[in-house]
């Protein structure tokens, strides 16, 4: 498992900017860790960035960490995460799981994300049995056009000059509307960011491989709704950003490798941080989960 991770970290970073089945391969490689001890697993990234790891990386190894810890039948329902300090990209991590609990329904775990001695990523997640209960949720955003019938990401970007648009891309993002770097200069001021977006291929049937590819996906876009509100972005401004905490509710089953609609917005930004918060829909109109993050976010 290690070297298929370490090839495939290699891969990421030198493969030219794009997606598809060997991309999103790459990625589920990346979240398969090797178990060292008991309650410990290391994982690697791919240096896309001489500055940190990606935020959706780290966390969706660690919650597969908290997830090798629990019994199949219970499932993933929160997450509540901190990124404490930037990982690096260049040498493995360290995931150490606490076990804190195992009730008849709950299963609580705390993670630790370890590099160079210090720890950079800390998590709490708790799984549950399947319940029957009272059931109700939010409606998706009325006329959203067909994901198929809105351009891919590469066209989208083309022309602009976009780092990141040379990196390649395990997950498939169409946006609805004109993008955040589009609309920067035409002077609109979204109050919601809506992206489609799925994996670029398929998944292996495994429920919580599916979950930590939409924690992967979540940390994506979300600050883009806050910068979006005040015309500016990522690349082409003096925006410096980082995660500072993420949280995660999984509603209802989903699968990953199928279009889902990620509605975002800010209902704040103060102090250099900014708050966004994000509603996943399946194609059909099913709310599915809930995030919630802070950012760091200097703009100068």
């Amino acid at each position: 498992m290690t070297e298929m991770a370490r090839e495939a970290a290699t891969e990421l970073d030198t493969s030219p900017g794009g997606g598809g089945q060997p991309v999103l391969d790459k990625l589920v490689a990346l979240l398969d860790l090797e178990k060292i001890e008991e309650n410990i697993y290391r994982g690697v990234s791919p240096a896309h960035s001489s500055v940190r790891v990606f935020g959706g990386q780290v966390a969706g190894q660690a919650l597969v960490a908290a997830g090798r810890t629990v019994p199949e039948e219970r499932r993933v329902h929160s997450l509540h995460a901190y990124f404490i300090r930037g990982g690096d990209p260049s040498v493995p991590i360290v995931y150490e799981v606490d076990r804190i609990r195992d009730g008849r329904s709950f299963t609580t775990r705390r993670v630790v994300a370890v590099q160079h001695g210090k720890a950079i990523f800390s998590l709490s997640a708790s799984f549950q049995k399947d319940e029957p209960g009272i059931d109700h949720a939010e409606t998706m955003p009325a006329d959203v056009p067909d994901p198929e019938s809105l351009p891919t990401f590469p066209e989208l970007t083309a022309g602009y000059g976009l780092r990141f648009s040379e990196i390649p891309r395990p997950i498939d993002i169409r946006y609805v509307g004109e993008p955040p770097w589009v609309t920067r200069t035409t002077g609109e001021r979204p109050t919601h960011h809506r992206v489609w977006m799925r994996a670029d291929g398929t998944l292996a049937d495994n429920q919580l491989l599916h979950v930590c590819v939409l924690t992967y996906a979540s940390d994506m876009t979300l600050l883009d709704s806050v910068l979006a509100r005040h015309g500016v972005y990522w690349d082409v401004d003096k925006v410096l950003g980082a995660s500072l905490d993420h949280a995660l509710w999984f509603h209802r089953p989903f699968r990953a490798d199928e279009w889902f609609l990620y509605d975002s917005t800010s209902p704040s930004a103060s102090g250099a941080r900014g708050l966004a918060t994000g509603r996943f829909f399946t194609r059909d109109g099913l709310h599915v989960a809930t995030v919630v993050q802070e950012g760091l976010l200097r703009v100068r």
